[in-house]
């Protein structure tokens, strides 16, 4: 986001209405893009489907095996995620870009060795047929490489080319699945399948060309982010317990008295799951803000602010730009908080009109879930927010803290509402998102009273140098590397 916030500064410093709407245009496109691809490759799915005259079940079945995966791929890369951009970001400022590409793929191994394992275990035992199975795995093993390449790609500046790589994917699974079930009579659920498994496959190879077009040299061991993990390793745990609160609630009512058994262990809940998607739509006006209002605005005094105690600035000036910089914040943030109000406001209240013209077969339930909902990752969205500024400040514990709060509270709350009528369900979430939100805004505050201690009482005299179960499994893996080297 740090790189879409420099490309935006010199968009607003452009004067007129036209320069900023272009900004605010170019922001929601790279932000909001892959997003609403991925939605439109679903939808599109699902009416090709229509056309080729796939029984509901089949549709209901693809719908599940593509959700389980992509959801899957992405809780197994939640884990590196945060610390594999600290190890970048470290690599970049100390001028080390040849040591970049090695981990990139060193972190593919490791993940796709662990959650290829994991997933495939599931697979067996899941009731899919062979043939299906083997789909499901290779678009885990896809969207494994891709999320980890996206955490590797906030180096680049050539966001034209990382949306023009979701387009591909969304156009040649389109395509692919034409040609397939349309023309050539394929069986649709398998044809479908492979469809989009091509399609994440292209943007996969895509991703990697970039990445190694940008990061030509190649030096050092594949393993050596795995010691980031260990020293972040509170990084690591709040990436995970960040999308485990966000999915933990759609798993439960899975499992729950609405959910349906689509095909041995795949199970889904039309009646949730559809509201649930639209209402995450919801929040992208926040995604948006938070790279233009917090990124381009925040930023430049957060920097300076930094940068006075590194280069000796005297105190006055210290406390002037500690003062402009949580100033900034606290009103952007407040902005934000406002933006986010408006729009699920106006979409709830918007909501029974425009469902209407939809052919979506909503009743009352679904209704109730969708407003629910919109308050709820609109809570999400807000307490993100707030906990990524956390990050900023390098508060790792109190953003864990919150990702932990948020993780137990949205997964025990729902499992809680199941015990109750069905139209309850989505207030586990919802309580859940504001635990996040509460919990992330008092430490927050808490943190900021006396920010000059923080940053300069709480580091530790002597550098500590950690080293973990994580550390360990690199250097392993280096003397086995090392090993096979002299014996070929």
């Amino acid at each position: 986001m740090a790189g879409i916030g420099f490309e935006l500064k010199k968009l607003f410093r452009r004067k007129g209405l036209l320069a900023g709407l272009r900004a605010y245009g170019c922001a929601g496109i790279l932000c909001t893009g892959p997003m609403l691809l991925g939605v439109l490759l679903q939808l599109g799915i699902l009416v090709l489907c229509g056309w080729a005259g796939a029984t509901k079940a089949e549709q209901d079945l693809l719908v599940c095996m593509v959700t389980d995966t992509l959801l899957a791929s992405l809780t197994v890369t939640s884990l590196f995620a945060m610390p594999v951009t600290r190890f970048l970001a470290d690599m970049l400022y100390e001028e080390q870009e040849q040591l970049v590409l090695p981990s990139f793929w060193g972190a593919n191994a490791l993940l796709l060795v662990g959650g290829c394992g994991l997933y495939g275990l599931f697979l067996l035992v899941s009731g899919a047929t062979l043939l299906q199975g083997l789909l499901c795995l290779a678009l885990f093993a896809e969207m494994i490489v891709n999320w980890n390449a996206m955490s590797f790609l906030t180096a680049l500046k050539d966001y034209r080319s990382v949306l023009i790589a979701f387009a591909a994917a969304v156009g040649t699974a389109f395509g692919a699945g034409a040609l397939l079930v349309l023309l050539a009579r394929a069986p649709a659920l398998e044809g479908f399948l492979f469809a989009v498994a091509l399609g994440y496959g292209v943007m996969l190879m895509l991703d990697v060309w970039r990445l190694c077009r940008y990061f030509p040299d190649r030096q050092g061991s594949p393993w050596l982010f795995l010691r980031w993990v260990d020293r972040f390793l509170p990084l690591a745990l709040t990436g995970l317990c960040t999308d485990i609160g966000l999915f933990a609630h759609l798993v439960l009512v899975w499992l729950g008295p609405i959910g349906v058994q689509v095909k041995g262990l795949f199970y889904g809940a039309p009646y949730y799951d559809v509201p649930a998607l639209l209402a995450f739509l919801s929040i992208l006006v926040t995604t948006v803000n938070f790279v233009v209002s917090v990124e381009v605005q925040f930023y430049p005094r957060y920097r300076t602010y930094y940068s006075l105690f590194n280069d000796g600035g005297v105190v006055g000036d210290i406390t002037a730009a500690g003062e402009e910089m949580l100033a900034v914040l606290n009103r952007e943030l407040f902005y934000t908080a406002l933006k986010q109000l408006f729009t699920t406001a106006g979409v709830i209240s918007l909501e029974a009109l425009v469902m209407g013209y939809l052919p979506l077969g909503f009743n009352d339930l679904m209704h109730g879930y969708f407003r629910t909902l919109c308050v709820g990752y609109g809570l999400y969205a807000v307490g993100n927010t707030v906990l990524l500024i956390l990050l900023y400040f390098t508060d790792y514990k109190g953003a864990l803290g919150a990702a932990l709060s948020f993780a137990g509270a949205a997964a025990g709350l729902t499992a809680l509402s199941l015990r109750f009528d069905p139209a309850y369900y989505g207030f586990g979430f919802l309580a859940g998102a504001a635990v996040l939100f509460l919990t992330a805004l008092l430490r927050l505050d808490r943190f900021t009273r006396n920010l000059p201690y923080r940053i300069l009482g709480q580091q530790p005299v002597v550098a500590e140098e950690k080293a973990g179960a994580f550390t360990r499994l690199g250097l392993f893996l280096e003397r086995h590397s090392l090993q096979k080297k002299e014996e070929a």
